[in-house]
């Protein structure tokens, strides 16, 4: 909560203002209620014709968080431009030093509040995980999370982090495993026992997987989360047929130092082929099977009771 528990004694609430006084949200409210409504959206629903829709009706509510916090951080960014030119033509005068004091105190008020919206944008997300099952991720971007430990990261992001350096929390730095398979995959059980493995030897490993929403792909994103290590999601970017397989070609480039696949479709055997050449280096793969699954078993929903 640390997001909430060290504010600055002022701060400038839009632009323009003068600086005052603002109280911050209490932390374990903003905790409890962030949380409570997307458990009261999947409890209302639950049990109901409209139960399918609960995810995405929760993934919208957690969506709100991370739109407002990108729209702060592209204000944050261009105060800080404004910022750096004003204290390279530095002038002499009170007119001056009051204009730079005052965006310096915008640029830290709209800074405090884009990690207060990230913070409870990842108190409604851990909720999520727990009633949907699977992490939320943002429909495009990033997430960097400040409250967990586990980081949703899109590859655009990453990359231009990688050659840019832009943002030290969007470069994971770390050995790099990759998991790919298909989406009509049940057993998670499997992909979670191989990955507790390989951590026990790589523990600050960075997972990555090729961004798919059902399972092989979402079973590792949903371990990453409880686990706690940062997971990038490679999705399919740009256009034509043949997009997936440059997909793998640049995840192929972060030189891996283990892979997890699981029998799908050709990206499969395209990644097993760029991992296991005739020649050159290779990269320990796991390969599980179709058959190797265990029967999938139904999973009852429980509904939270609410006292009277």
């Amino acid at each position: 909560m640390a997001s909430f528990g060290d504010p600055i004694p002022l701060s400038i609430m839009e632009p323009g203002d003068e600086p005052a006084e603002h109280a911050m949200p209490d932390p374990v409210a903003a905790q409890a209620e962030c949380g409570g409504i997307v458990a009261a959206i999947f409890d209302l629903l639950c049990d109901t014709r409209l139960d399918p829709l609960a995810p995405e009706l929760a993934w919208g509510f957690v969506n709100s968080f991370h739109f407002v916090a990108n729209r702060l951080e592209g204000r944050e960014d261009r105060l800080a431009d404004t910022l750096r030119a004003m204290a390279r033509r530095l002038e002499p005068g009170e007119v001056f030093n009051k204009e730079l004091e005052d965006t310096q105190l915008e640029c830290q008020s709209v800074a405090e509040q884009r990690a207060a919206m990230e913070a409870m944008r990842d108190y409604a997300a851990a909720m999520y995980r727990a009633y949907a099952g699977r992490p939320w991720s943002p429909a495009k971007g990033s997430r960097a999370s400040h409250v967990t430990t586990a980081s949703q990261i899109s590859a655009l992001d990453f990359l231009r982090a990688r050659s840019e350096r832009r943002r030290d929390r969007y470069d994971p730095q770390g050995p790099v495993v990759v998991v790919s398979g298909p989406q009509d995959w049940h057993d998670w059980r499997i992909i979670w026992g191989r990955l507790d493995q390989i951590r026990t030897r790589i523990p600050n490993m960075v997972l990555v997987t090729t961004g798919q929403r059902l399972g092989v792909d979402a079973a590792a994103a949903a371990w990453a989360a409880q686990r706690g290590v940062v997971c990038i999601a490679f999705g399919l970017y740009g256009r034509g047929n043949g997009k997936a397989f440059r997909r793998n070609r640049n995840i192929a480039e972060l030189m891996p130092v283990e892979a997890l696949l699981c029998e799908g479709s050709g990206i499969q055997s395209s990644l097993y082929d760029l991992f296991n050449p005739q020649q050159g280096h290779r990269v320990p793969t796991h390969v599980f099977m179709r058959a190797d699954q265990e029967p999938a078993v139904p999973i009852k929903k429980k509904r939270r009771v609410i006292a009277a």
